[in-house]
């Protein structure tokens, strides 16, 4: 019966310093001399991912976007869904005729579009991923899907704005992913969706599944899989609906759930 372990990226595979620690690394390394999966599941691009395994010399299938792109470890595409440039147009339409206090950002396949590259958020962004956006517009995207659309904003707004782009689109998914971060995406696209996907795709049971996380936008996929780990980091109010807690993502939280699972 084959075992997968599924990770989201920040605040739970890095650290405060945006670091694999030695002792998470060795855990992955445990991992694959067992033949055991590790898949890295992200609302990040794939551009935004790939420098992490360059770094710390590893390969594995990744979930981007957090489920709108499944590449396998050649990088060839598994799957794919994203939104078509009209509907994209119009959430931006919508989002700047409000005036919000926030920036945007647009991705289709490994393109990053952003409004204004100059902008202190976005430069703050291309710092944590390691990766560089591209000032345009919708319609400088290459292919005509967009996979998703960021939204950095003033953290005190964050509510309104999820509540009014929910109000406004019910058609697309929206996912919270940090205090300032939202995400959208096309119908269904969800963590737990993609974890469902690539487990059904690979012949391997979600009863059997691992998961790790510590934002909003990881808890359905840690309440789909079997057994699914809140980092100790997570907001307070996830600690109350996820019952696996392991430790914080400075302190080790995948390496000591596997080594209690016994899976390393």
């Amino acid at each position: 019966m084959k075992r997968i372990v599924f990770s989201d990226v920040d605040g739970t595979l890095l650290n405060s310093e945006h670091k694999i620690t030695p002792l998470t690394r060795q855990a992955m390394e445990a991992l694959r001399r067992r033949d055991i999966p590790f898949v890295i599941v992200s609302a990040r691009s794939p551009s935004g991912i790939y420098p992490i395994l360059e770094e710390y010399g590893f390969n594995c299938p990744i979930i981007s976007y957090s489920g709108a792109l499944i590449l396998d470890e050649n990088r060839s595409v598994l799957f794919q869904r994203g939104m078509d440039r009209s509907g994209a147009e119009k959430i931006i339409a919508f989002i700047e005729a409000r005036r919000f206090d926030l920036t945007w950002c647009v991705y289709s396949f490994d393109e990053w579009i952003v409004k204004k590259k100059d902008d202190a958020r976005v430069m703050r962004e291309e710092a944590i991923v390691k990766a560089q956006a591209r000032e345009g517009s919708i319609r400088s995207l290459t292919a005509p899907q967009v996979h998703k659309i960021l939204l950095i904003c003033n953290p005190e707004q964050t509510s309104q704005i999820e509540s009014a782009l929910r109000e406004a689109f019910p058609e697309y998914s929206i996912a919270r992913s940090s205090d300032i971060l939202l995400e959208v995406m096309a119908r269904g696209i969800t963590k737990a969706a993609a974890v469902q996907t690539l487990c059904s795709l690979w012949d391997a049971p979600v009863s059997e599944a691992v998961a790790f996380g510590d934002q909003y936008n990881d808890v359905e996929m840690l309440e789909t899989v079997a057994y699914g780990f809140l980092m100790g980091n997570a907001p307070a109010e996830l600690k109350k609906r996820i019952e696996r807690l392991t430790e914080d993502n400075d302190h080790d939280g995948i390496y000591h759930a596997l080594l209690r699972m016994d899976l390393i």
